[in-house]
């Protein structure tokens, strides 16, 4: 049998069990939000944590609360921030959509652990308030969204940010490494006229330099809080100098640039900065996915596809035909696209529902955002280093492809013109002949006028790697 104690808020007694932390608010969500499995994510509890951390040393040095009570609340936050107290925090994701039963448990956790090493006891009896005192000159309105933007920007800065710059760094050794090879290109998924590969591969790293520009060019956003608007952006129960000045405790005990919010109105009442931030990660999800494709349709054979490039064979890939592997990183890769593009339609609707002073999507918001975050940014790692660090030139294959492809006849164009290097071409493909065979059966021009005007290494101008 389970031992339980009573623990009060505003609607009377409940029983919570003995062993919890947690309390009456805390437990009342358990009972009444049974909604599948999704967790609020550590990273939120951890930045939760953080914002109480602040607020507790901001509301001592501003002579709002007791330095005994500030000590305990900010000891007790630190022990949550080194991982003890994890199972403290079982609320599901599905839940009121300011995020305030969720702010409830970190204060009741909190005021507590708090009132344990002040030496009092749990419950009713304790000696910090979850409300007077954790959550003292703030309120879930604004508490929640400053945790929102705390844990994303830390994610994206500590997690996203360092993977996009490896897998950026890889393809640019590539596209250096394989400058001077030169292969037949493809419109439609048709013959094109050639470039070399490092040019192909300098377009992926182009693109990765965008989505890193577009994501940096977010995080300003991200880096305003709220913390300081409590219930409507007014400021309401809050002393004039709080919301700049835990602001600045929590860029100083997180060592990034966040600031407080300008117009807490906007902070309270949108998630726009999310929904900005995470159309840059869609942005990267969307590169991602072609670069996927492309590496999977380049190394596609071993035989009977292009096959141009090798990838590492990491493990086998049929359970019935035996020696087959598969691009399985590819696989991955584009499979967490699809489902970070869903997720920006999600945030997408949550971010256009808001109504007058307060957005109430946000749990399903940052649950997104999150995942997004380390979607990509484990994909990216995983895809770097099984995948993209072992691509290799088949420079055989490469070299037959080049030299049977009829769109070599382009370099013809300025010589006879475009009718007639169409007719060798049509004729070539008719008669399964090579395009000089064809040229020079058509009259059009001798052998030696082909081998000085179709060169393939001079079809790929000028167009180096990061111009």
């Amino acid at each position: 049998m389970v031992t339980v104690r009573r623990e009060k808020d505003s609607m009377g007694a409940i029983e919570v069990p003995a062993d919890k932390l947690w309390g009456a608010q805390t437990q009342r969500s358990l009972e009444h939000f049974r909604i599948s499995t999704e967790k609020m994510p550590v990273s939120l509890i951890h930045a939760l944590a953080l914002t109480k951390r602040a607020a507790a040393k901001v509301n001592q040095d501003l002579g709002l609360l007791a330095a005994e009570k500030a000590s305990a609340i900010i000891q007790a936050a630190d022990e949550v921030l080194a991982g003890k107290h994890a199972d403290e925090f079982p609320l599901a994701i599905w839940q009121t959509g300011s995020g305030t039963q969720s702010n409830m448990n970190m204060n009741e956790v909190l005021a507590n652990r708090a009132s344990e090493i002040l030496g009092g006891v749990r419950g009713m009896e304790r000696k910090v308030h979850p409300n007077d005192d954790v959550n003292k000159s703030q309120s879930s309105n604004d508490v929640f969204p400053t945790a929102m933007h705390v844990a994303a920007l830390l994610a994206l800065r500590e997690h996203l940010i360092p993977q996009l710059s490896a897998l950026t760094d890889t393809l640019r050794d590539k596209s250096h490494a394989f400058a001077d090879i030169v292969k037949i290109g493809r419109t439609h998924l048709q013959d094109a006229t050639p470039l070399t590969l490092g040019q192909e591969i300098s377009g992926w790293v182009a693109m990765l330099e965008h989505n890193l520009r577009h994501i940096e060019h977010s995080l300003p956003h991200v880096a305003e809080l709220a913390l300081g608007g409590t219930a409507v952006g007014t400021g309401l129960n809050t002393h004039p100098e709080y919301a700049r000045r835990v602001a600045e405790e929590l860029a100083t005990i997180t060592a990034a640039p966040f600031v407080t919010a300008p117009n807490k109105f906007e902070a309270l009442a949108t998630c726009d900065a999310l929904v900005q931030a995470h159309g840059a990660l869609k942005g990267l999800a969307t590169s991602l996915m072609k670069i996927a494709n492309d590496v999977r349709w380049l190394a596609s054979g071993p035989r009977c596809g292009i096959g141009e490039i090798a990838i590492p064979e990491n493990e086998p890939g049929s359970s019935i035909m035996p020696g087959k592997v598969n691009p399985t990183q590819c696989e991955a890769v584009t499979m967490l696209c699809c489902q970070v593009m869903g997720n920006d339609v999600a945030i997408n609707m949550g971010g256009a529902s808001g109504n007058f002073e307060l957005n109430v999507y946000r749990p399903m918001v940052i649950h997104n955002f999150l995942q997004t975050v380390r979607l990509l940014a484990d994909g990216m790692e995983s895809f770097n280093k099984h995948c993209a660090s072992g691509i290799a030139p088949n420079r055989e294959r490469i070299t037959q492809l080049l030299n049977e492809s009829l769109m070599l006849v382009t370099a013809l164009n300025t010589h006879i013109g475009y009718d007639k290097a169409a007719e060798i071409a049509k004729k070539a493909h008719k008669e399964g002949l090579t395009l000089k065979a064809s040229a020079v059966a058509l009259g059009y021009l001798s052998d030696a006028e082909f081998d000085a005007w179709v060169r393939p290494e001079l079809m790929v101008g000028s167009m180096t790697p990061g111009r």
